[in-house]
């Protein structure tokens, strides 16, 4: 177990790395930062020289590679850390030295156990790309197959792990302080985060989860996944086809190719409807450096190290959700908060009708280089305080997704338009998936005013047998023992001179606590 001394050892680190990127100035004005923490930030830009404009990005690459993907995850989360720093985070970039050739070398006969020459025929020492967790190399097997061939870093996960501890340990104190910063539940944001990040150190689970995607959009026209090479592949080492094609990013090439951008995003968006809401298991990191276009318009995917899951019955609310916003039906909107239980039952549902109304109409109609998903989200989030909404971590992979995806689009077409592009298939997939039911619940709505007592009767029985949300059994929640729960074992002193030097060092590292752990 970590001791408290090396967490807030990390803790100094990280804070005066985001001090000395005017990281810490907004975040201290920030109205879910806890007045304890507010004041410790103050202390810890005290002999900092900041620039005017925060670069929130660098302050994140600096700290390391953990922080760059949990700087990631919250740029799509402007109600915890600003609209300023989510528009930054948007373009981190996961972009770090590769490590020497002789080291990834050694990676992958020590995971395969084979020389390197029995493997694979030619592989350039050069990688085509080298982010935070592992990089790239292009390479021909002996039996003559291009391959992409990825390895992980030396020695990130056990970096990794540690860096994870320290999250928890912040995010279990900045819970205890109570107030908006424990209905933010960073506990559980970070839970999740360690679950997700765990799971991506490890390439049988990326090739596990190509392989799953792959089955999942067999039948979606013009998207593919490449093949996963399983005799190459390891814990440490992931081998899957060559893509040759043009990254969806480069517009010019693809005009100059001859495809059709608006096809293209239309298809893109499509694919990530399938895979989020009809099959509940999506690509959960769907950025431009990880889609590519093939010379018959196919967009391939890769990289499947974070992918996201939806229960059908959370599948059925988020579609109905899209629906409902893109058609106004906003009181159904509200109904399905409430039935998921993230809305509190003491609120008023009519209430509620209008506060979402308030986000959604602004929106109908209009292209997305005016008003989007993104925005649609900012808004949601703006009226959760007001309704004592907690965060749910298990969507933020699909609001992180979402916000991607429509970024992309947008890039290749600016007048498309996500609700009419979305709406279409949203309905269809209701009606196929209700079938008669839907049209048997449409009749009852319009027609048969006495059976509109129905959900009401439903919903009073659901307050005597209260039925389960939409989230799904939160992961287990790390066992910390607070700084200030030592007072009643220190003997003397000890307690005293312990939290003064945790007070000191935490006020050059509070910055880090709050901005990574929210």
């Amino acid at each position: 177990m970590t001791s408290s001394f090396t967490h807030i050892f990390r803790l100094l680190k990280w804070g005066r790395t985001l001090a000395k990127h005017g990281a810490l100035r907004d975040m201290e004005k920030h109205k879910a930062t806890p007045a304890p923490v507010r004041r410790l930030f103050r202390i810890a830009r005290l002999g900092t020289f900041q620039p005017k404009k925060p670069n929130y990005s660098a302050a994140l690459q600096a700290i390391g590679p953990a922080a760059i993907k949990l700087g990631q995850t919250l740029a799509t989360r402007p109600d915890i850390i600003g609209e300023e720093a989510a528009k930054d985070l948007l373009h981190l970039q996961d972009n770090l030295p590769p490590v020497s050739f002789e080291s990834i070398r050694n990676e992958i006969e020590a995971s395969l156990g084979k020389p390197l020459d029995t493997l694979y025929s030619y592989i350039d020492p050069d990688p085509v790309g080298a982010a935070s967790i592992a990089q790239v190399h292009r390479a021909t097997t002996i039996e003559g197959r291009d391959v992409a061939v990825k390895v992980l870093r030396p020695g990130i996960i056990k970096k990794f792990a540690a860096d994870i501890e320290t999250y928890e340990w912040a995010a279990a104190h900045l819970e205890a302080m109570g107030g908006e910063a424990k209905r933010l539940r960073p506990q559980l944001v970070i839970a999740n985060f360690r679950r997700w990040t765990m799971r991506e150190l490890d390439l049988r689970r990326e090739a596990a989860s190509a392989s799953e995607l792959a089955e999942h959009v067999a039948n979606v026209e013009l998207f593919e996944v490449p093949d996963i090479d399983w005799d190459r592949t390891s814990g440490r080492v992931l081998t899957l086809d060559w893509v040759d094609g043009i990254k969806i990013s480069r517009r010019d090439e693809l005009i100059a190719a001859g495809h059709d951008l608006n096809d293209i995003a239309n298809r893109l968006v499509h694919s990530f409807l399938k895979q989020a809401i009809e099959a509940g298991y999506f690509h959960a990191d769907m950025h431009q450096g990880n889609l590519f276009v093939k010379p018959d318009g196919t967009i391939v995917a890769i990289d499947f190290g974070i992918m996201g899951r939806i229960n059908k019955k959370a599948r059925f609310w988020l579609a109905e959700i899209l629906y409902g916003l893109t058609t106004g039906n906003y009181r159904r909107v509200a109904e399905i908060h409430f039935e998921a239980q993230y809305v509190p039952e003491h609120h008023s549902l009519e209430d509620f009708a209008t506060a979402l109304r308030a986000v959604g109409e602004p929106m109908r109609g209009k292209p997305v280089s005016e008003l989007s998903v993104g925005d649609m989200l900012d808004g949601l989030f703006a009226i959760t305080r007001d309704f004592d909404m907690e965060t749910q971590p298990h969507l933020l992979l699909l609001q992180k997704t979402m916000v991607m995806v429509e970024g992309i689009a947008t890039d290749l077409n600016p007048e498309i338009n996500m609700w009419d592009t979305s709406g279409p298939y949203v309905k269809n997939w209701i009606r196929d998936e209700l079938g008669p039911e839907a049209a048997i619940a449409d009749r009852i709505n319009t027609d048969l005013d006495t059976l509109l007592m129905l959900p009401d009767i439903i919903r009073r029985l659901d307050q005597q047998l209260p039925r389960k949300g939409g989230a799904p059994p939160p992961p287990p929640i790390a066992d910390i023992e607070l700084l200030w729960e030592r007072r009643g074992r220190a003997k003397g002193g000890g307690f005293w001179r312990y939290a003064g030097t945790a007070l000191v060092a935490a006020a050059a590292g509070a910055g880090a606590v709050w901005m990574v752990v929210s």
